[in-house]
């Protein structure tokens, strides 16, 4: 029976969305018959959020940010406990402390997991490379830190109050870099996330004037315009409506891609929409092969038609 241990993580006083789609991803890793402990730097009042775990390992503390701190707990929390797998989000947070715990406890590193299943005695993992745009297919070894992208859990089976087996966990951080302060940015947008329609643009968009045809098409459908990396990297759009790798992770109910080729940065960021409708010139453009509709035509002809028929409608 094998032990997956799902490191928890807190930023700003909540318990990250990824922390529970790393529960859901552990336990049907280890299946019903294997163990699911989940490991935080958080006070004990936090611990019933991991009721999906089947013990949860606690370092009471505050909740604050200190990224040589949790590195060396989470290592010493896998010294103690030498679970088969360690499961660490592939976020800002969890790149700062997997590599470091999974070296200081002699574990095997893998990142960039997009997904684990069981294969005889261990396990095989997919993990992208070159960004996304190779996926290698590896063993996976006993004691092993996995870092896991966005989406390849579900957040809502892991999610859950519960009376899983608590444990105090005492560590000695022994750090040198002192908390000063946690900001974010200040932002008057509105939040992609939580949109049921996107209507997001590409390269194909042509120029920062023609912006103005995918806000009137998403004004038609009381939809919020998005857009991948280059369109925000040319500052026609703020980095807030940024879908991808580098931006949001977005599950509209439907996702109009205008003018977007499909790079796998793009792809890791909306492929989880309902229904994905993309317009393309190019018929081979990758964004066709996750989309539920397809038309190929320039955006530029297609989505004026588009917005008028609707209004007529």
């Amino acid at each position: 029976m094998a032990t997956a241990m799902v490191f928890a993580e807190v930023l700003d006083g909540k318990v990250s969305e990824i922390t529970f789609e790393l529960l859901d991803v552990a336990r049907r890793t280890v299946g019903d018959s294997g163990t699911v402990l989940a490991f935080g730097v958080m006070p004990e009042s936090m611990g019933s959020q991991l009721g999906k775990a089947d013990a949860v390992l606690l370092t009471p503390s505050g909740t604050d940010y200190v990224p040589e701190a949790l590195a060396k707990i989470l290592a010493q929390a896998i010294e103690a406990k030498k679970p088969d797998l360690v499961l660490v989000g592939s976020t800002a947070v969890g790149m700062d402390v997997a590599t470091y715990a999974a070296c200081k406890s002699g574990y095997n590193s893998i990142a960039y997991v997009q997904g684990i299943a069981p294969e005889g005695d261990g396990w095989t993992a997919q993990s992208l490379i070159l960004g996304g745009k190779m996926v290698a297919t590896v063993s996976v070894p006993q004691f092993s830190v996995l870092q896991v992208v966005a989406g390849v859990g579900n957040a809502d089976q892991g999610r859950g109050e519960g009376s899983p087996a608590m444990e105090v966990f005492t560590a000695e951080p022994a750090v040198r870099t002192e908390f000063q302060g946690f900001a974010l940015p200040e932002s008057t947008d509105v939040d992609i996330t939580k949109q049921d329609v996107l209507v997001s643009i590409g390269r194909g968009i042509g120029d920062k004037d023609n912006v103005e045809i995918a806000e009137e098409l998403a004004g038609v459908l009381g939809a919020v315009v998005s857009a991948s990396r280059p369109v925000v990297d040319a500052g026609w759009l703020p980095k807030s409506r940024q879908v991808g790798k580098s931006g949001q992770k977005v599950k509209p109910k439907v996702y109009l891609a205008l003018g977007i080729s499909g790079a796998p940065e793009h792809l890791e960021g909306m492929r989880d929409a309902e229904c994905i409708i993309a317009v393309n010139t190019d018929p081979k453009a990758p964004i066709f092969d996750i989309a539920h509709y397809g038309v190929v035509e320039d955006l530029l002809d297609f989505v004026p038609l588009l917005s008028e028929q609707l209004q007529e409608s």
